[in-house]
């Protein structure tokens, strides 16, 4: 995910910001720097995670949580 730098929220300091990126005067602020390895931690728990939790929860307990699933999808129609 990539996250974009903050911009002013009052508009007419973002018109000037528009104005000073468009002529040169200002550059584009940079997105701070993530740390590499809490994004490779962050990715590991996040790909074992559903996979770990199923294996934890019972044949009936799993067929609990699809019931309750299907049941909120098809109380939108």
């Amino acid at each position: 995910m990539v996250t974009n730098p903050k911009r002013p929220r009052d508009r007419n300091q973002l018109a000037k910001l528009v104005v000073d990126l468009a002529t040169g005067e200002a550059k584009e602020p940079e997105a701070p720097a993530k740390d590499q390895a809490a994004v490779d931690l962050g990715r590991k728990g996040g790909l074992k995670g559903g996979k770990a939790r199923a294996t934890k929860l019972s044949p009936e307990r799993r067929v609990q949580i699809a019931k309750k699933a299907a049941d909120a999808r098809w109380a939108k129609h």
